[in-house]
């Protein structure tokens, strides 16, 4: 059986093929016109030809988000939130993994001109000049989600993670904690910069040496479990909740800053990796060690107890980020916009 065509539909209807193109297209029609052509549609079966469509207007209606990791439930978050204003707007969004290498985000960026969708949101893990430059030099518009140097001339949204670790320290101090290690991933990613600086800062502001800071081999629960037993293994940790000493094996941990009492972690996975290795060494999450994520994931709701989780604004992110890249694309000559989400701080029973 043969496809249905426009021409179909438009004998069915009793009307011109000009007329059963407006109305498929949106334009003005009279209300009978509309119904006649629905009706035919329906009674036919007929699909429209996208890809003649996007022949004939220049578009694919098509929208590309990429990702470092799309097991990563911040950038879950993030993606329905592009989902849902791309959607809106009559565009289906196509979602890609770019891995944690530069290069293949490069690759994926410059893979844009092959046509196949008509603008890029993209969440960097690392940037270098090379892929500032694939991204001026990008056939179809892109957004950054992250954070470039304003000299890339881009539209970019990015989170406010110096505030948002301000508010971590500061909600522990409230609680009596002040004996704090810091967990962060990789420090040659942007999130890695970023927090690890916002951390330092936070720090010094209340006039506060870390206990300890270990670096993740990835943003992963995997590498956040790892990252606990080299925290655990070389500290001294008084066991509140059930009154026994737990020691670390290596020699100096005193003179490394002293007894832990609360961990920060570059984002939940890390944070929930870290508190796997607190609870296999029997240490009760508050009472002996308090522990706060970033991202505020949906992870922070489901794990146990409850992360308290400093909210970057993933959702908003994506939601902005959307929005850009929408105007971009109906007017290439605007200024570049530079938009910052500020944090909030989502309390849970990790912290005491």
């Amino acid at each position: 059986m043969s496809r249905p065509t426009i021409a179909g539909v438009a004998r069915a209807a009793g009307v011109s093929v000009a007329s059963v193109s407006r109305v498929l297209n949106g334009l003005p029609a009279t209300e009978e016109m509309v119904e006649r052509v629905q009706r035919a549609v329906e009674e036919l079966g007929y699909v429209p030809d996208a890809r003649a469509r996007s022949l004939k207007v220049g578009r694919t209606f098509q929208l590309t988000l990429a990702v470092a990791d799309v097991g990563n439930p911040v950038y879950v978050t993030m993606m329905r939130a592009v989902e849902e204003v791309v959607s809106a707007a009559g565009y289906r969004l196509v979602v890609t993994t770019t891995g944690p290498d530069v290069v293949d985000e490069v690759a994926l960026v410059r893979g844009m001109a092959r046509g196949y969708a008509d603008g890029l949101v993209i969440s960097p893990l690392r940037v270098d000049d090379d892929l500032i430059k694939s991204i001026r030099e990008c056939d179809v518009p892109v957004v950054v989600a992250g954070n470039v140097p304003s000299s890339a001339g881009v539209d970019t949204v990015r989170a406010n993670s110096p505030k948002g670790m301000l508010l971590a320290v500061e909600h522990l101090l409230t609680k009596g904690r002040k004996r704090i290690a810091f967990v962060n991933g990789p420090v040659d990613t942007v999130p890695g910069t970023a927090r690890a600086k916002g951390f330092a800062d936070a720090m010094k502001a209340n006039g506060l040496r870390a206990v300890a800071e270990v670096e993740a081999g990835d943003f992963t629960f995997a590498a956040g479990r790892e990252a606990g037993v080299e925290l655990l293994s070389g500290l001294d940790i008084g066991v509140r909740g059930s009154g026994v000493e737990a020691r670390g094996g290596r020699p100096g941990a005193e003179a490394r800053g002293g007894r832990l009492d609360a961990v920060i972690a570059a984002n939940d996975l890390l944070a929930v990796g870290v508190m796997h290795e607190l609870a296999a060494r029997q240490l009760v999450v508050p009472d002996d060690v308090a522990v706060i994520g970033m991202d505020d994931s949906e992870l922070a709701e489901q794990c146990f107890p409850p992360l308290t989780s400093v909210n970057l604004g993933s959702a908003e992110r994506g939601r902005r980020a959307a929005e850009l890249l929408l105007a971009r694309i109906d007017d290439d000559t605007r200024t570049p916009r530079r938009i910052v989400v500020q944090p909030t701080l989502s309390v849970r029973k990790s912290t005491p």
